[in-house]
């Protein structure tokens, strides 16, 4: 089991990255709106990935996500998905959940309530 890990602060956003047995997480922390999702944007970057890309985001601990997080997440999803691969969400949050419950998005991008359980739902027969 490969585990690299990166974090990257992006002033009231911090992210840190572990790429694990071919799924890239991002662990979110603080604040996603239009002065830090470039920062975002970045660590969700699936160009010139390779075929197959599979990322899991925890919002658990983002306290607040305008619409520039919510545009972050669908390019995100639909490059993962062009890429042959997926995008899944953990979101305990009910600020960060009703969010996406209002534009749509979860209904669209896989939320679970855990890591666990999004990463249950990427193996086989799950």
């Amino acid at each position: 089991m490969a585990d690299n890990r990166e974090a990257v602060g992006h002033g009231r956003l911090s992210v840190v990255r572990t790429d694990t047995d071919g799924i890239t997480v991002l662990g979110l922390d603080g604040e996603i709106d239009h002065q830090s999702v470039g920062g975002l944007t970045r660590a969700m970057s699936v160009a010139g990935a390779p075929e197959g890309r599979r990322v899991v985001i925890d919002l658990s601990r983002v306290t607040f996500m305008d619409s520039s997080g919510v545009n972050a997440l669908i390019t995100a999803f639909q490059s993962a998905q062009a890429a042959q691969g997926w995008l899944r969400l953990v979101v305990v949050r009910g600020a960060v959940l009703r969010t996406l419950q209002l534009v749509g998005l979860d209904t669209v991008v896989p939320c679970h309530p855990t890591m666990e359980d999004a990463l249950a739902s990427t193996r086989p027969g799950a």
